[in-house]
């Protein structure tokens, strides 16, 4: 071995790296894996395509995270060899080389660890993210773009699949608002934390003396419900508009009004899409997207009367979560973690790993205190 203080941090990798093994249980996922692949080789699975695509998408996640683990092993049982071959020949290239590896097991091994936090009852669904501009006006709308192109290019970074329900543009520029879902186990979990109010302070590009604006968009996540945790909403209190889709789009989708909006009467809520070229399809869309907004509500409600009855005078963690300032500096911050970077250009294209595994370990900090 090289020197003690790499030995000690080698080993502190395999401990974290058993930990995270005894959490995820490589065993299990095998058992899951096998029960799954007969699901799959049912022939009438596909009769059922929503239950169909969430089996498959199970089945990819599970493999994925089995070779992930079964890899992260080898690289660290190959470790030491590594440096013991880079030791013997007095090579520096190939000792730069192991270091560069060490780094990047501790990174990899680290993303894992966080995942094992997300213990939560909806953790593992899969996400439906909303994002809306609030104050700021044009700026906010544009503001609003910003984020979704953010989050966009971190699902891409990621390689996680993602569907975009709908988007209502702006008369300017920017949007006023759009929802996309997220189609990955544990993407709920994951994208909670990015709950909230986002602050951005910059020179206006719509203001011709150049002045600074402040705007602000908001975040909304929700899980993705199961079949059997559907509210039942009669037909009577269900307001259901239809219209033509706004915006860029192909051939057919902006010229038929295949766009649906869909407002339960109790509630107020409002849900739409217009992605798809059919209305049946844009409504049976509109309708999963209503569901979980009415499951979050629900939950929302059980635990507020929950944090009454505790005295829980925190209040929603959501709100103003981070500030992203590009005038007079350069510097993005969480108002939450106190995690901050002043590298904002990386941010706004999606490099936000760091400010979301800060989230997840603060979260679980305030839920076992």
């Amino acid at each position: 071995m090289a020197d003690l203080e790499t030995g000690e941090r080698i080993a502190e990798l395999e401990a974290t790296l058993r930990s995270v093994e005894a959490v995820v249980d490589p065993e299990r996922l095998s058992r899951e894996i096998a029960e799954l692949e007969i699901e799959v080789a049912e022939p009438d699975l596909w009769s059922d395509q929503q239950h169909a695509q969430a089996i498959t998408s199970r089945l990819s996640f599970n493999r994925s995270e089995l070779r992930r683990l079964d890899k992260l092993r080898q690289r660290i049982d190959d470790l030491p060899v590594l440096f013991e071959l880079a030791e013997s020949e007095g090579d520096e290239q190939a000792f730069a080389e192991a270091g560069e590896e060490l780094a990047a097991l501790r990174a990899e091994i680290g993303e894992l660890e966080v995942r094992t936090l997300l213990a939560g009852e909806y953790d593992s669904r899969e996400a439906l993210v909303t994002i809306r501009s609030e104050a700021g006006g044009v700026d906010a709308a544009d503001w609003a773009e910003m984020l979704l192109r953010m989050y966009l290019r971190y699902c891409e970074r990621h390689s996680w699949p993602v569907e975009v329900y709908e988007t209502s543009y702006a008369e300017e520029a920017g949007i006023k608002s759009a929802t996309f879902a997220v189609k990955i186990p544990y993407a709920y979990g994951t994208l909670s934390v990015e709950q909230g109010t986002h602050r951005l302070v910059r020179i206006s590009p719509f203001d011709n003396q150049s002045r600074r604006q402040t705007s602000f968009a908001g975040v909304e996540v929700v899980p993705v419900i199961a079949r059997t945790e559907a509210i039942e909403i009669p037909d009577d209190e269900i307001r259901v508009d239809v219209y033509r889709s706004s915006g860029p789009g192909g051939q057919g989708v902006n010229t038929t009004d295949s766009a649906v909006r869909i407002t339960p009467l109790p509630t107020g809520i409002v849900v739409s899409c217009q992605n798809e070229r059919s209305q049946l399809q844009n409504r049976a869309t509109a309708m999963v997207v209503l569901q979980a907004k009415l499951l979050e509500r629900k939950r929302r409600e059980e635990r507020a009367k929950i944090d009454a009855l505790r005295g829980d005078s925190a209040g929603s963690w959501g709100n103003q979560m981070r500030s992203y300032v590009l005038h007079p500096y350069q510097m993005v911050k969480d108002l939450r973690t106190e995690h901050e970077t002043g590298n904002t250009t990386a941010v706004l294209d999606g490099e936000i790993d760091d400010f979301i595994e800060a989230g997840i370990r603060w979260r679980r900090h305030r839920e076992v205190r």
